[in-house]
């Protein structure tokens, strides 16, 4: 079994683009299909703390969903902007790759390869 995780989202281009990028140097890992299966909050919390950033950074917004929930507000909370991010989980920016204790938003596709 790998210890590489892939948060893929296979109708994404740029998710797509770093699962080709990821075969083509014979990188073995794990697919998580994070839109099927969800995150609860305990493992988002983990996944970003190996990012290093904060749920507000991690949120994509230019979804219809960060309007309609007023993720703006710069008053939320991390807990409540994780608990979003649970609820909605096309507002994560993707693709995510873990490697380690270590992971990275892959766009581009190449700053995925700086984990190995």
């Amino acid at each position: 079994m790998s210890n590489t995780d892939v948060y893929h989202n296979p109708r994404c281009s740029k998710s797509r683009e770093l699962v080709k990028l990821l075969e083509n140097r014979n990188i073995d890992f794990n697919t998580i299909l994070y839109m099927e299966q969800g995150l609860d909050a305990e493992q988002l919390s983990a996944l970003l703390r190996k990012l290093g950033m904060s749920a507000r950074a991690l949120l994509r917004t230019t979804e219809s969903s960060y309007k309609e929930m007023n993720l703006s507000n710069a008053e939320l909370s991390q807990d409540a902007l994780i608990a979003a991010l649970v609820a909605e989980p096309k507002l994560m920016q993707r693709p995510i790759v873990v490697h380690g204790d270590r992971a990275v938003v892959a766009r581009p596709a190449e700053a995925a390869l700086d984990l190995f």
